[in-house]
């Protein structure tokens, strides 16, 4: 890869229409929120939202109907998903599982595994969270120690993971845990389904500055695990979870997490901002309009079949830092500009934004981990 190619992003007929579709969902379902609650909310969770989404059949989109999925074109999926988080809806609950446990089990997993879970997901109902990080091994996936030995009754499985986003609200995770005696970094790694409702799962909150509870840490203790539970090939999980990363990077959660915090700025500026608060808008808006199409052309690569690695990881670090940059480039220019008087909407969103977006860089891979990937796509190193 010597650059980052841009791929067409060309969606089927009825994509307009179906971007209104979507548009008047939100506006008969969305819940009020203030803006605070509508930043980084694709980890929001909401029963009813999700499970209204589902009937709507905005969940399991590009799945096949006898999955309860609705054969839709990917780069449709891409536009509800682009409309859900621009709107700051709460769809928490059901985001992973959309995301990265159907696109598995569809490609890895039994007929029955798909059978058990998919029309459930679909449904808005059934939510999943993701077993990589841990301890000591934070974005270095291959360093992971959590170990499954297989047992005359299925596997039994010991560790602890870290960073899971909604665990606390799932009943599925999907694990990466070492399978392999003595096996060593990519080598010996396995996916399982495991239910956090078993014997020997400890589901723990992480509380966060802001004292939110979005990440837990998982522990298992000799939980026994099926070998209907295993997801793909013993020793294949390395592979399998290469391709799972390039789904969880590039998507428009990677631009849009602050975007609430964006609109009310404009919204404070008024129509004849001063000039040094029209030039943060027009570069800001410029860096979102760019990490748009990034990461839109890099859902068309995938929507044909390929898989983007390096420039998924490219769109996770650049989105990660602007994202990050935005509430702090948002304050300097308030702290000199802006009457903050009775303004408290706009306070609320930007001093939570900048608690909570330093552990944007911690999902999906670290910077040092997702710029190793990019030197290699460029042949660095």
């Amino acid at each position: 890869m010597q650059s980052f190619v841009q791929y067409p992003f060309t969606p089927p007929p009825g994509a307009a229409a179906l971007r209104e579709r979507i548009r008047g969902f939100l506006r008969d379902h969305l819940p009020e929120a203030p803006a605070a609650q509508r930043i980084n909310c694709w980890a929001a969770p909401d029963r009813a939202f999700s499970e209204a989404l589902g009937e709507a059949g905005f969940i399991g989109m590009i799945w096949p109907k006898r999955y309860g999925g609705h054969e839709r074109h990917p780069l449709e999926r891409y536009i509800v998903l682009e409309e859900l988080l621009a709107a700051g809806a709460p769809v928490g609950l059901h985001w992973i599982a959309d995301r990265q446990t159907g696109a598995l089990l569809l490609r890895y997993g039994t007929e029955a595994q798909r059978q058990a879970y998919l029309p459930e997901i679909a449904k808005g109902r059934l939510y999943c969270c993701i077993g990589m990080s841990e301890p000591g091994a934070g974005s270095d996936l291959a360093a992971v120690r959590t170990r499954a030995i297989r047992t005359d009754e299925g596997w039994r499985i010991n560790g602890q993971k870290l960073w899971t986003t909604n665990a606390h609200h799932s009943r599925l995770m999907i694990a990466l845990v070492r399978t392999g005696a003595g096996s060593e970094r990519q080598e010996g790694l396995t996916q399982f389904l495991i239910d956090l409702t078993l014997p020997g799962v400890a589901v723990r909150p992480i509380v966060d500055l802001a004292g939110g509870t979005e990440f837990n840490e998982v522990f298992f203790d000799n939980v026994l695990v099926p070998d209907t539970m295993r997801v793909g090939d013993e020793g294949a999980g390395w592979t399998q979870v290469t391709a799972e990363l390039s789904l969880e990077r590039s998507g428009p959660e990677r631009y849009l997490s602050s975007f609430a915090l964006f609109l009310e700025f404009v919204q404070q500026a008024g129509p004849v901002p001063d000039e040094v608060t029209a030039n943060l808008i027009g570069r800001l808006a410029a860096e979102l309009w760019t990490l748009r199409r990034m990461s839109m052309s890099t859902a068309a690569k995938l929507a044909a079949g390929q898989d983007p690695m390096h420039e998924a990881a490219i769109v996770k670090d650049l989105g990660t830092r602007f994202e990050q940059e935005l509430p702090r480039a948002i304050q300097e220019v308030l702290d000199a500009r802006i009457d903050l008087a009775g303004d408290g909407e706009l306070v609320s969103t930007l001093s939570l934004l900048l608690q909570v977006s330093p552990s944007f860089s911690l999902r999906g891979g670290t910077a040092e981990i997702l710029r190793g990937i990019i030197a290699r796509g460029l042949g660095l190193r």
